[in-house]
């Protein structure tokens, strides 16, 4: 057992997840319907483990017929279908993938946001990056734009090194990065829960801000949660997703459920409610559930989760379990709009999260 903890790198975060369940043993009361919002952020990368553009439009194409048959069946409590938020990876762009991902954007089905893989960089060399990539979305009426004019978008770092995260220095080399994100528009960052990678923060089940220096390594370790009448709009928000020790009947008798959907962990009605039961949320503001899944999407195996039976299966569930319009109301939503009926809680809003997708970030030009 102690041989697996060290494995799972559990002794990192196992004590922020205790503190979770201590706080989660005595929900507030909530009078009225509870509303869900539900986001899959998915590390959509068409050139997976492959350098064949061919693969990647076989796989591009798959998402752009079999995503809208799958999908448009269903309809959330403002009458949404399923929206899928495509991080797509900027070293991997492809002017006609995006041009695919626009319409499916122009459609009602999801919106683009950042993704990226680096190495070796400097905070000058990764900023000039961030650019180049905001750039060339921007080109497809793909991000976002602010009142101020600036071009704003949400972000998940390739292998989960946010911050320099790793001990052996791979796969980023930028300390200071939530200052770099910031500072080139971006207003959240999605990339956690990533147990049992090494990147996992210490906080578990919460949206936050990170405080503390954060020129400093691996500097969202640290952070006050978000709550209703407080914010802080000098630096990016972290929303991360579920992530929960859930029982199995195997020789381990429990397994790391961050929510990552794939074809061996495909998500069940047992998983749906163990997200759902993590009850992250602004603090004041518990009637708001936030469930964030993600997944590697465009490879083969996950599409056939997302583009079959599995996905059906999944939203079913969601209509039949948290969308009774008594108990529970549904919510389909985008990283974007995640954000915003954030900050509209933080803000003291209340009632329908709905009204408040567009709250502080107006949709992008493809979805207008």
């Amino acid at each position: 057992m102690l041989s697996y903890i060290t494995e799972k790198n559990l002794d990192a975060w196992l004590g922020g997840y205790a503190r979770h369940l201590a706080r989660n043993v005595v929900k507030p009361k909530v009078h009225g319907p509870r509303h869900l919002l539900f986001a899959i952020c998915d590390h959509y990368e068409p050139l997976w483990d492959s350098n064949s553009t061919a693969l990647g439009d076989a796989r591009m194409q798959a998402w752009s017929d079999g995503y809208p048959a799958v999908h448009r069946e269903f309809r959330d409590a403002d009458g949404f279908m399923p929206r899928h938020s495509f991080f797509f990876p900027g070293e991997q762009y492809t002017p006609r993938w995006m041009d695919a991902l626009a319409k499916l954007t122009k459609d009602g089905f999801g919106e683009v946001e950042l993704h990226m893989h680096h190495d070796h960089d400097t905070r000058d060399t990764v900023r000039a990056k961030i650019e180049r990539y905001k750039e060339r979305f921007a080109q497809h009426g793909l991000l976002s734009v602010g009142p101020d004019g600036a071009r704003r978008y949400a972000f998940i770092h390739g292998n989960w090194c946010l911050a320099n995260a790793r001990r052996d220095g791979r796969n980023c080399g930028v300390d200071d990065e939530l200052v770099v994100l910031f500072e080139s528009g971006c207003y959240a960052d999605f990339t956690f829960a990533a147990a049992p990678d090494e990147s996992q923060p210490r906080i578990v089940n919460q949206i936050y801000w990170p405080t503390g220096d954060l020129s400093q390594k691996r500097a969202y370790e640290q952070g006050e949660p978000a709550r209703v009448g407080h914010t802080m709009d000098d630096r990016l928000l972290m929303i991360t997703g579920p992530l929960a020790i859930a029982p199995r009947a195997e020789k381990v008798p429990f397994w790391i459920d961050n929510a990552g959907i794939t074809q061996l962990r495909q998500p069940t009605p047992f998983r749906l409610r163990t997200w759902v039961n993590q009850n992250i949320h602004i603090e004041g503001r518990p009637e708001w559930v936030f469930v964030k899944a993600f997944t590697h999407g465009a490879p083969e195996p996950q599409a056939e989760v997302f583009l079959g039976d599995p996905a059906r299966l999944l939203h079913r569930t969601l209509a039949e379990k948290y969308n009774d319009g008594t108990r529970w109301k549904l919510h389909y939503v985008t990283a974007r709009e995640m954000f915003n009926i954030a900050m509209a809680a933080m803000d003291g809003k209340a009632g329908d999260p709905g009204d408040f997708r567009d709250y502080r970030l107006p949709k992008p030009e493809a979805a207008a």
